[in-house]
């Protein structure tokens, strides 16, 4: 595999190396950093029928969790 050297300020290597797990390299953690799915990729990716219906259901489910818990404190 070929390489490349790159230059980045202490600052960037100070906030790579802060997310860098501990048997992980600077390529890993750049590649996994940068694979991650921006929200903004994700509008219009639902109809607004699927939108109302998912909210809907994040809904219930808070109710019910809710619910449950008022249960478990009495």
């Amino acid at each position: 595999m070929a390489t490349k050297t790159i230059s980045i300020t202490e600052d960037a290597y100070e906030r790579l190396n802060s997310i860098k797990y501990n048997n992980e390299s600077f390529s890993e953690v750049i590649k996994r950093v940068t694979s991650q799915i921006s929200l903004i990729k994700l509008a219009g990716l639902l109809s607004k029928e699927s939108v109302n219906i998912l909210e809907n259901s994040v809904l219930e489910g808070r109710k019910r969790s809710i619910q449950r818990r008022g249960m478990m404190i009495k």
